[in-house]
């Protein structure tokens, strides 16, 4: 059996391809800008524009989950045109069930407007489950710091 930190640590990662950079959900903002595997600019980001209204034990997902149009993380990681991949809980037809529906988890990448406009009661609702943050990597260029 894993334990609740060994499970966590599956989604705490940073990716990169040529047009997106993937942040695990798990990271909080303290690990972030300890990690040296996060690009400089996305650490200052965070650093300057982020932590002045935010706790750095705050998960990626906790900020995602709860923000709100107003909040000054919302318009940040607008500008970074930052979007949210997550699970959903919905209900599908089987093919040979006869019509009979389960519930399976369907993975979605949201933009930033969509996600933040569901209210986070909604989302625990719907059973959302943050997974990742995708950051467009041309807006992390343009990005002033």
């Amino acid at each position: 059996m894993l334990s609740q930190k060994q499970s966590y640590e599956d989604y705490k990662y940073v990716m990169g391809d040529t047009g997106n950079l993937y942040l695990g959900a798990r990271y909080t903002y303290g690990e972030l800008l300890g990690n040296e595997e996060v690009p400089f600019k996305i650490r200052a980001i965070v650093e300057r524009y982020i932590l002045p209204q935010t706790d750095p034990e705050t998960t990626l997902e906790s900020e995602f989950y709860h923000m709100h149009a107003d909040s000054f993380a919302y318009r940040t990681y607008r500008q970074l045109k930052a979007r949210v991949k997550c699970v959903r809980l919905v209900e599908k037809k089987g093919f040979f069930s006869r019509g009979k529906k389960k519930r399976v988890y369907e993975t979605q990448v949201m933009g930033l407007e969509e996600f933040a406009a569901i209210s986070p009661s909604r989302k625990q609702a719907q059973g959302i489950m943050v997974q990742e943050i995708i950051i467009n990597k041309l807006a992390m260029m343009v990005f002033t710091v």
